[in-house]
């Protein structure tokens, strides 16, 4: 009899404790999921931040535990029962998930095509230093080459040579 009621209890028991089916309520305060997108990708961006970085936004005045519901003008309570609403609800949150993922990814795309065009720019500033190094060694070496056939040319006409340079004059 003992086993019978204590098997009932518990049948009893696990029946009343899985009633709640339904997942939260609605909040009062949802974010609504274009936000939730936006607030779900500012928080990745966040903490993808490494130490360094880290260190500089923090330097520079940035909270970054608060951040993100600074800059879209939530709580962590709104954001935390928002959040426990569209988990439960999971077509909801996988759509905005999905958004979230493709805005990054998109992001991404925009970052590499931007760090390209500057690498790019780059290497042209540094072949633009090489050519104007070259063709100033160019001149140089022009001009060298004009001294010695100077010098050349008078040794063969018999003629003293002629200072280089005004230092190289003696003193009259």
């Amino acid at each position: 009899m003992l086993k019978q009621f204590i098997t009932y209890f518990f049948i009893i028991l696990v029946a009343t404790s899985c009633g709640n089916l339904s997942g939260p309520k609605k909040p009062e305060n949802l974010i609504p999921k274009d936000k939730m997108v936006e607030v779900l990708i500012d928080a990745r961006l966040v903490g993808s931040v490494n130490g360094t970085n880290k260190r500089l936004l923090e330097d520079k005045g940035y909270d970054l535990k608060n951040y993100v519901f600074e800059k879209h003008g939530i709580d962590s309570l709104q954001f935390a029962e928002s959040n426990d609403y569209y988990t439960y609800h999971i077509k909801q949150y996988q759509e905005i998930f999905d958004k979230a993922i493709d805005s990054l990814e998109h992001l991404k795309n925009q970052l590499e095509i931007q760090k390209k065009k500057l690498d790019k720019e780059r290497r042209q500033k540094e072949l633009d230093s090489i050519k104007k190094i070259e063709k100033l060694k160019d001149s140089l070496l022009q001009l060298d080459k004009k001294k010695l056939d100077i010098l050349e040319e008078d040794k063969e006409e018999g003629k003293l040579s002629r200072p280089l340079l005004e230092k190289d004059t003696l003193p009259q």
